[in-house]
């Protein structure tokens, strides 16, 4: 049985070193190539068509989700595996609507990364144990939360406005014109209604749609 070639997406070279090790240390497992940014990952995706997609949602310029989004949407067929810092259902949820198969935090131990990157290959889904609790929680309250309102493309322009990112900006990021940008703009504050830029900002940290850390 050949090898299961994989793409390695994050934007820290030492942090894609020691997981290149990692899976590589496992019989079976290759890495193809390894990609610093979205527009990289979609590049070498074409070029390397590998079996499995190890994907950060933390990358610079157009992040992961958009990533997951642009890759699926050139093929259907590609196995996608997140694997990120972010635990929030939200996240989970709007990677999975991107077209995602798996996902896994950093905060999980390296065997069950192994073993997600395997299920994925193989056609499953994969969750790690924190995910799939705040999966089942947020589905057992009550009510519709913010990430039910809004579709990937959505949540990654949030993601960009929320980030400092001006519309000419997010625009070129896309391959969107500005005009359009503006009108994604104007429906996510209507449709989560936030009545300001910076109301909007603050929905979105509330309902784990945007992190901290996106936020500048």
């Amino acid at each position: 049985m050949s090898d299961v070639r994989i793409l390695l997406v994050d934007d820290h070279p030492v942090v894609r070193e020691g997981y290149r090790r990692l899976l590589e240390r496992h019989a079976g497992f290759s890495v193809v190539a390894e990609a610093e940014d979205a527009v990289a990952a979609y590049r070498l995706y074409r070029e390397t068509s590998p079996d499995v997609v190890i994907m950060d949602l933390s990358l610079p310029g157009a992040g992961g989700i958009e990533a997951v989004r642009h890759i699926r949407q050139w093929d259907k067929q590609a196995r996608i595996l997140v694997f990120t810092m972010h635990s929030a259902a939200a996240f989970a949820l709007k990677a999975f609507e991107a077209g995602a198969a798996g996902y896994i935090t950093k905060s999980s131990d390296a065997a069950e990364l192994l073993r997600a990157v395997s299920t994925v290959a193989h056609g499953g889904r994969a969750l790690s144990d924190d995910i799939a609790r705040e999966i089942a929680a947020e589905r057992l309250g009550e009510g519709r939360s913010l990430a039910d309102e809004l579709g990937p493309r959505e949540t990654e322009i949030l993601r960009l406005v929320a980030s400092g990112r001006t519309s000419d900006e997010i625009a070129a990021l896309l391959n969107l014109s500005c005009k359009t940008v503006q009108n994604y703009h104007y429906q996510i504050k209507s449709k989560i209604g936030a009545k300001t830029d910076a109301h909007l900002v603050w929905l979105a940290i509330g309902a784990g749609l945007v992190g901290d850390a996106d936020v500048t």
